[in-house]
This record gives structure tokens, C-alpha cells and sequence, in this order.
């Protein structure tokens, strides 16, 4: 079997190398020497390991076109989990060298200390660390997500984690229910006690900092999480950078975490706020349209350019990417993440 040659140059101008054969996609490889690429679903549908191929031969795998658009292949953007090499490659990583671990994923157990319905569709799940010697406390970058392993089976689910580094252990998620999804499945029986697997942290989607550009935050749904996240860390860490945050639903009984927010705000006195609903009840007094429509509505009347930190659905995040960008607004100033059913 043929081996080739992978160089990754990141966007800080260092560069990581291994060698893949023609049978492995390069994220394998890479994680086969213990090089932990940013990845999420491992199955060319999230697009979170996107790289871009400027020397060399491969062969792409199925991949979505949602993830991975057509006119993205065509300039040579891959996804590691799906490209399989025809000859030495070299890439370029839309990342930092410092996103990229040498080592093993962290794999650890957690007890159930809740699971609550605290929406239409949408439940909180707090675990906490089991100590071992790894140590208790929780460390990760806000914004990051979790693998937790579906009791019974090997498969995993990633979910964002929502509050912020903590010596307790504590690790919160706010989870989507999906109809005859594995993880939704076991939530529906859960019983506080449970010890569940876990695996993390992992993802890149963390806060960036840029002197004193402002941050806006824009969330659908349990897209929300990440946000909250940072938006913690920001509070945690007095920081008076200008930040909004824009939390879309469809139906104000899907709304969630009203009451974190408000916690946040006492925080952070500059962040503004906004709550909106595509399909609002007589007495909604928040926003009444889309999160997309009310962030065109301030894009257009902006002073200073911001930041975007993006979470939710594919059409969110490829709808607030077009939008930003017809405004003027650079490509560096986006940072997204887009949700997959579990």
C-alpha cells in the first residue's frame, strides 16, 4: 500500500506533517500519530475539518454539499474526513497552530446531577465529572463541545457546552429532542445517577481576540449554547468590549434561558439584547421576525464592524454568512458552527 506525504500550514504560518496511506482519509492518519485535528462529525456533513489542497492529487469522498458547496471543491476546499491521497499533499488550515493537540482525546465519566424540560423540545442536561487522574475540574475554551457516548452502544453525539471552565466538574447542556434520536431517546429516560462516557473538549468555535472589535452573537435555537458560553467568560472576566446578542425561535414555548441572560446582562451592562420570533403570539412584546431579520436591520446601520459568532442550522449559518458579507463585512470577522441532528 502507497504512502504519501501531508503537510498542514496554519494560519499562523506553522505547519504540522504526517503520513497517510491512499486507504485512510487524512483525518485518521493524522489522528493514527496522535495529531488531533479540529473535527466534529467525522462523516462529511458538518464541515468543521474543512482545509484547503494547494499541492498534490486525492480523491474526495461523499461529502454534503451543505458543508462543502460545489464551488468550494472546485477551488480546492476538502473536508480531512473524506479526502483520501493520490500523492503528496500540502494543505492550508483555517485555524491556528495552537487548535491542533498531540495527544489523546480526554476521555472521562460523568454522573447525571439533572435533566429538566426547560422548553418545547428542548431539555437541560448537568453532568459532573467523576474525579480521577485526570483530576475534578472542568477545563475547556468557551464555546467547545463535548462527545458523550449513547448508553448502551458506541456511538457518540457531540453537544456545546454552555456554562464556563469551573473547579466543580460541572459540565451543562441544552439539548434538542429529535424524534428517534439515540442520545433524544435515552434523555426521554434518564435518571439522575446515570454515568455517562464522555470525550472533549473539542472544537475550535471559541472566542478571538481582536482588540476592541465588537462581538455580536447570533444563535438559533439550542444554537444559543456556544454563545452563552462565551458570553460567560466574557462576564466572568469583566470584559467591556461592545456585544449584542441575537437569540431566534420560532414560538416564544421554545424559548430558553431567559433567565441566564438577564444574569449575563447584569454582567455585562453594554451587552444589548434581542429576542425574535418568526412566528410571535398576540402579546410577544420582543422582536417580531426572524434573528436573520433583525441582524440585517442593525448591519445596515453600522458604526463600527463587529465580529460574528454564528450558531444554528446550515440555512442560519450560510444565510448570516451572505448577509455579512454583502454588508462589507470581511470573511475573517465570521466564526461559525452549525448544528447536526443527533
Amino acid at each position: 500500500m502507497t504512502n504519501y506525504d501531508i503537510t498542514i500550514h496554519t494560519r499562523d504560518r506553522q505547519r504540522v506533517s504526517f503520513v497517510c496511506s491512499e486507504a485512510e482519509d487524512l483525518l485518521f492518519a493524522a489522528e493514527r500519530e496522535s495529531i488531533l485535528l479540529p473535527s466534529q462529525c467525522r462523516k462529511g456533513t458538518c464541515g468543521a475539518c474543512v482545509a484547503t489542497v494547494t499541492a498534490g492529487a486525492y480523491h474526495l469522498g461523499e461529502v454534503s454539499t451543505e458543508a462543502l458547496p460545489e464551488s468550494a471543491q472546485v477551488r480546492g476546499d476538502v473536508l480531512l474526513c473524506r479526502t483520501y491521497p493520490r500523492a503528496d499533499l500540502i494543505l492550508e488550515a483555517p485555524y491556528d497552530y495552537n487548535y491542533i493537540r498531540f495527544e489523546r482525546i480526554p476521555e472521562r465519566v460523568a454522573e447525571v446531577i439533572d435533566v429538566t424540560m426547560v422548553a418545547t423540545g428542548t431539555r437541560r442536561l448537568l453532568l459532573r465529572l467523576q474525579p480521577d487522574t485526570q483530576g475534578g475540574a472542568a477545563e475547556f475554551e468557551a464555546g467547545q463541545f463535548m462527545e458523550i457516548q449513547v448508553p448502551g452502544g458506541e456511538a457518540r453525539r457531540a453537544y456545546s457546552l454552555a456554562n464556563n471552565t469551573n473547579w466543580n466538574g460541572d459540565l451543562e447542556f441544552f439539548i434538542t429532542l429529535r424524534p428517534d434520536g439515540a442520545f433524544s431517546t435515552y434523555l426521554e429516560s434518564a435518571l439522575v445517577g446515570d454515568r455517562l462516557n464522555i470525550r472533549g473538549p473539542l472544537g475550535t468555535f471559541t472566542l478571538r481576540e481582536n482588540g476592541l472589535q465588537p462581538r455580536w452573537f447570533v444563535g438559533g435555537g439550542t444554537g444559543l449554547v456556544p454563545l452563552l458560553s462565551m458570553l460567560r467568560r466574557m462576564a466572568d472576566w469583566g470584559e467591556t468590549l461592545p456585544a449584542r446578542l441575537y437569540f431566534g425561535a420560532r414560538y416564544e414555548d421554545e424559548l430558553f434561558c431567559q433567565e441566564e441572560i438577564r444574569q449575563i446582562q447584569d454582567k455585562l451592562p453594554q451587552l444589548q439584547v434581542k429576542i425574535c420570533l418568526s412566528r410571535p403570539g398576540n402579546e410577544w412584546a420582543g422582536y417580531r421576525g426572524s434573528v436573520m431579520e433583525a441582524l440585517r436591520d442593525d448591519l445596515g446601520s453600522l458604526a463600527a464592524s463587529p465580529d460574528l459568532y454564528v450558531c444554528g442550522s446550515t440555512r442560519l449559518v450560510q444565510g448570516v454568512t451572505e448577509l455579512a458579507l454583502s454588508q462589507g463585512l470581511p470573511d475573517s470577522s465570521l466564526r461559525f458552527e452549525r448544528f447536526l441532528s443527533a
